[in-house]
């Protein structure tokens, strides 16, 4: 019984030093944007309407990304967003989830908890727009 659960400890031991691997940033990401061009479509303040808000606004944006262009690495951290594809197809490297691919027609959540960066690996304009809460 014993070498059981310490056949169980160490497997979720392991399992932990695995997810801490992928959890962590990776080193080759992108620092700096580039080919990243943002209109800002649209904002108002959530705290006018919704009590415990404060400072927080509501905002819309078309973002654009150039082929080659990239979202250097980030975080959502205190900012959730969702986004939208318009054209184009965007490459969403996501701490922790690996490689996702996106393209025009499809939404995809930007939670709080996410850290990554984007590439337009394609040949066209990749455009989305994004819904987001933030700071002032």
């Amino acid at each position: 019984m014993q070498s059981r659960t310490l056949l169980t400890l160490t497997g979720a031991g392991l399992a932990l030093v695995i997810a801490g691997a992928v959890h962590a940033a990776d080193p080759a990401a992108p620092t700096e944007n580039k080919g990243v061009g943002v209109e800002s479509l649209q904002s108002f303040d959530l705290s006018k309407d919704y009590p415990g808000l404060d400072g927080r606004q509501l905002r819309m944006r078309r973002i654009t990304l150039a082929p080659g262009g990239i979202a250097a690495y980030h975080s959502h951290k205190d900012r959730p967003s969702i986004s939208y594809g318009l054209a184009g197809e965007i490459t969403d490297h996501r701490d922790g989830e690996g490689v996702k691919k996106y393209t025009a027609g499809q939404s995809f959540p930007e939670p709080t908890g996410l850290n990554h960066w984007v590439e337009n690996t394609g040949t066209v304009p990749a455009v989305i727009v994004g819904v987001d809460i933030f700071h002032q």
